[in-house]
């Protein structure tokens, strides 16, 4: 005890030597309060921008996530620049999947599921795995409609799967991509508005069409008012994702423009679902009639006969 009391003498003793040597010096008090930054003061006074910054991604902590998340680049003609585009593993699909199919009111899909490692594996597949159900449960359902009819036979329409994925496909890249140039263009005009490059734009629209893949195995079921319901829910929440995602970038806009552009993406949205139940389930399909054999007429036989 003896020893550490001598100690904190001679701590008190270089302190009072260096306070002697620089009068000017200042010291902290325990019971001082803290300074606060000026930055964080700022973020203080305006409670409602940290809540916008969390809603289009572009606070700090998205910086943060975009330079930790930063990869080597590599030239675009090597294999190496388009395999980056494919490196997620079978848990971050399934929760962009998931994230597509339950929505969350006021989040955005995009800083949540998409930003730190945007990816076309899942939008590929996607679109395939539609094509596919969209074309099998046509010809399916196309069978059980008539099935049981005497003049009816049952003939498979392989250009179907040819119709679905140019009509698909087109839809997932060619709107992704009119859309990134249209941010781009109203982000040179207004300085507010949050422009999505063309991948992550591309990756709302591929796992935004996840929805419509279980709900074109249940129209096989013969029944309009079924199919009608089904597309009116998968499209309120896939249109949610849309909306959520994109009302944020273009609030800042004009009003006018900000909501033809959302009504807009909604509408082509709404187009697809409807124009593949229209075509692929509920067009007219002509009966093939059976061929006729003319009856012999036992009459005329006699007549010959005589």
């Amino acid at each position: 005890i003896a020893c550490f009391v001598m100690y904190l003498f001679a701590e008190f003793d270089d302190a009072a030597n260096l306070l002697a040597a620089n009068p000017d010096a200042t010291t902290i008090s325990i019971d001082e309060p803290v300074e606060i930054p000026k930055n964080q003061h700022s973020r203080l006074q305006e409670p409602g921008r940290e809540e916008d910054d969390e809603l289009l991604g572009t606070d700090d902590s998205d910086k943060t996530e975009l330079l930790a998340g930063q990869k080597k680049s590599a030239p675009f003609w090597t294999f190496d620049y388009y395999q980056t585009f494919f490196d997620v593993d079978t848990y971050q699909v399934l929760d962009r999947i998931k994230g597509s199919v339950f929505p969350v009111p006021g989040k955005n899909f995009v800083r949540l599921y998409i930003r730190s490692n945007p990816d076309l594996y899942g939008p590929f597949w996607i679109c395939a795995t539609l094509v596919f159900t969209i074309a099998v449960s046509g010809n399916l359902s196309n069978f059980f409609i008539h099935l049981g009819k005497p003049t009816y036979r049952y003939v498979p329409e392989f250009r179907k799967v040819s119709i679905a994925a140019t009509t698909i496909y087109a839809y997932a890249w060619l709107v992704p991509l009119a859309l990134w140039g249209f941010l781009m263009w109203r982000n040179s005009k207004v300085m507010n508005i949050v422009s999505y490059s063309f991948l992550e734009i591309v990756c709302v629209y591929g796992y935004s069409l996840f929805i419509y893949i279980p709900t074109a195995i249940l129209w096989i079921i013969p029944q309009r008012v079924v199919r009608w319901v089904l597309v009116v829910f998968s499209l309120c929440l896939s249109g949610s994702v849309l909306v959520m995602t994109f009302w944020p970038a273009v609030r800042d806009d004009n009003r006018r423009i900000a909501v033809a552009t959302v009504a807009t993406i909604l509408l082509l949205h709404a187009l697809l679902a409807v124009g593949c139940l229209a075509y692929f389930f509920d067009a007219p399909e002509l009966d093939i009639p059976a061929p006729i054999i003319p009856a012999h007429n036992s009459t005329s036989k006699v007549v010959l006969e005589q």
